[in-house]
């Protein structure tokens, strides 16, 4: 079976679970940014939950399918149309041979995950078959799907009907709160400067992509020192370090930046802060102009929520098991 590409949407990719284990050659996890509605996504049509989907930003594409298959599409409300008939979202449904799948504007959100009966069967890379834009590496041909594209789809025997219970499904807001964990270089800031950091609702900018996330609405204050070798002038540079995914730099003290699943591996900016795993889904579903805080927690925090999110991801599992 395969599907046609007859208009790409506005950066649509094939994303699966990550590439895990090659972060340290530069190589980063990509794969979906929102790991939750991969998995419902998935879940719904009867694959494995890490397996590849379409990931869709702000703008579905217009696929045609060769064959009958069980499509679900979950994330950013982006209603899903098939030979224009509108279609549940956290919900599968059927397409027959020849139907064409299309979408409704954006409404809520940012990503929309397309899952098909079978998955998504490009090559696998290095483990995943997720698209890793910047070293064109994975998904199909390394890059965002163009008009014309044929993409192979596995086999597979999903069933249509099966829905997201509704307290399962994610809402968005234009108003969100992200939790983190302060440092690796919170130290850097002055007492001022990190309570600018906590205390300022920050506006996602239109620079908000795989890579990074880029908020405006503050300068933070910087301790005065001598730059050790190497680090540079401006007090927010540093000696080169790893980045973490979900750290947050601040170029110049101004402009925080939440690196995200296709970001570089390291470099010369102050890390203040780092996104809780759990809380990069949201940073995912995040619209330019979405007013965000950043929340400290602490260890306690952080495991608490890593327990809430593995709660309900078993009982997404026998939800749809």
């Amino acid at each position: 079976m395969t599907i046609e590409v007859r208009k790409p949407g506005l950066s649509t990719t094939v994303q699966d679970a990550g590439r895990t284990g090659y972060y340290d050659l530069g190589i980063p996890p990509s794969g979906a940014l929102d790991q939750y509605s991969l998995r419902a996504a998935n879940l719904l049509v009867g694959n494995a939950e890490g397996d590849a989907v379409l990931e869709c930003v702000y703008m579905g594409p217009e696929l045609v399918f060769s064959e009958a298959a069980v499509v679900a599409v979950t994330g950013a409300a982006m209603v899903p149309k098939v030979n224009g008939e509108e279609r549940p979202q956290w919900e599968s449904f059927a397409v027959d041979a020849g139907d064409v799948l299309s979408f409704a504007y954006l409404t809520g959100g940012a990503r929309a995950y397309v899952a098909v009966s079978g998955g998504v069967d490009v090559p696998v890379v290095l483990g995943s078959r997720s698209t890793y834009g910047l070293g064109a590496l994975g998904g199909f041909s390394g890059r965002p799907l163009a008009a014309g594209d044929v993409l192979p789809v596995g086999s597979g025997s999903g069933s249509a009907g099966r829905s997201v219970p509704e307290d399962l499904r994610t809402t968005y807001s234009k108003d969100v709160e992200v939790r983190v964990m302060m440092g690796l270089y919170d130290h850097r800031l002055t007492a001022g400067g990190r309570a600018t950091f906590l205390d300022t609702t920050w506006k996602l900018t239109p620079v908000a992509d795989r890579i990074g996330f880029r908020y405006s609405g503050a300068e933070l204050e910087t301790v005065d020192r001598e730059p050790p070798f190497g680090a540079g002038q401006d007090p927010s540079n540093i000696v080169d370090a790893p980045y973490p995914i979900g750290s947050i730099q601040v170029p110049g003290s101004v402009e925080p930046i939440v690196l995200h699943r296709d970001a570089v591996s390291g470099g010369g900016y102050m890390m203040v802060a780092t996104v809780l795993s759990g809380d990069l889904d949201v940073v995912a579903q995040s619209a330019p102009g979405t007013r965000t805080r950043f929340v400290e927690v602490d260890l306690d925090g952080a495991l608490a929520l890593r327990a809430e999110r593995r709660a309900r991801d078993a009982r997404l599992r026998e939800a749809l098991g």
